[in-house]
């Protein structure tokens, strides 16, 4: 097993797991929320180092990303394990599942590297929450960026300050996940809490990582108007340039709520709404077949990346709209 980069030895054999922002107490012989860090007489080993669940080539656009490396594909990589345990969880095999029943094979950082080099200009940590699998990661992204590819996570955005310092260096792109505005929602569907992730995305828009944001909306939950003004707000404040992604929410891929509707196209439309009103540049809709997947000029509205599910058409002049001249916030190397 490989030990915890981020803890704290406490006495009488008891160990603070600081990976996550539930910076985890732990007495020996027990496993943090994640089930993937154990504290083995006073220090705490990862579980899940090494244990590839799945290694996939994937359009970037499914990240979503939409305005880094457009049209390019990403290598998807992930490791089992979470730090929440969302009820809407579309990816609970990996996330909620044991070791045994979700890596596929040992496969060294080299080799993932190896591979990206082959087929991407990019690798994706996603599915499962790169935060659980920190070590794995970190030691990829080292490599990734000394062979000038490019990494991207995809996260609930529940870093602890010290991981987070620690993976900023070699974060080129991130989507993070903000589930809501309201902490009764993250702490009763997710078990999180709302103030770490916010935190952790003032930091991130800080940094000199792109930053794109996505939001599921659930009806009844997290779909009112008041908390979607809320999160248009809040990233308005950071940069009106951050995209934001509100997609729809089905019960058929979801965890532990099924018997929730689909979302309407009503409520999705709404939400782009009060993204663009909030003075947001670039608002889209995500599972849902509309134009407001594409993007247009902020300042004239021509089309500019036109997206049809996961392939794209650019119209745009190397980042620049050809009508007004406006400058489109595309990272495209």
């Amino acid at each position: 097993m490989k030990k915890g980069l981020l803890q704290k030895s406490l006495t009488e054999k008891r160990a603070q797991c600081l990976n996550c922002a539930h910076m985890c107490l732990l007495e020996s012989g027990m496993k943090g929320i994640c089930r993937m860090r154990k504290n083995e007489e006073g220090e705490i080993f990862v579980l899940n180092y090494g244990k590839l669940a799945t290694i996939n080539t994937d359009p970037i656009e499914k990240k979503p990303l939409y305005h880094f490396l457009p049209g390019t594909k990403t290598l998807s990589v992930a490791a089992p394990g979470c730090s929440f345990v969302c009820k809407n969880c579309q990816n609970w095999q990996l996330s909620q599942g044991g070791i045994d029943k979700n890596f596929k094979r040992d496969i060294s950082p080299q080799k993932i590297v190896e591979e990206a080099q082959e087929k991407t200009p990019s690798i994706s940590y996603t599915y499962g929450e790169p935060i659980i699998f920190l070590e794995y990661a970190l030691e990829t992204m080292k490599l990734a960026k000394e062979k000038n590819l490019k990494n991207i996570w995809v996260s609930n955005g529940y870093f602890s300050d010290p991981s987070l310092k620690a993976v900023l260096p070699y974060l080129d792109a991130i989507n993070v996940d903000l589930k809501s505005f309201s902490d009764d929602f993250y702490q009763k569907i997710c078990n999180g809490k709302l103030k770490p992730v916010l935190k952790s995305i003032k930091k991130i828009a800080e940094s000199d990582t792109w930053l794109e944001i996505t939001t599921l909306l659930i009806p009844g939950f997290n779909d009112d108007d008041k908390q979607l003004s809320q999160i248009a707000e809040f990233i308005v404040d950071l940069s009106p340039k951050i995209p934001w992604h509100v997609s729809a929410f089905s019960g058929n891929y979801s965890w532990d709520m099924k018997d929730v509707p689909d979302t309407p196209i009503e409520t999705l439309k709404k939400a782009y709404e009060i993204g663009k009103n909030a003075g947001l540049k670039y608002v889209y809709i995500g599972n849902a077949m509309t134009d407001k997947r594409n993007t247009y000029c902020p300042n004239c509205e021509r089309l500019l990346i036109e997206r049809e599910r996961f392939s794209i058409e650019r119209k745009d002049e190397k980042g620049v709209c050809p009508d007004c001249k406006e400058e489109i916030s595309l990272i495209l190397k």
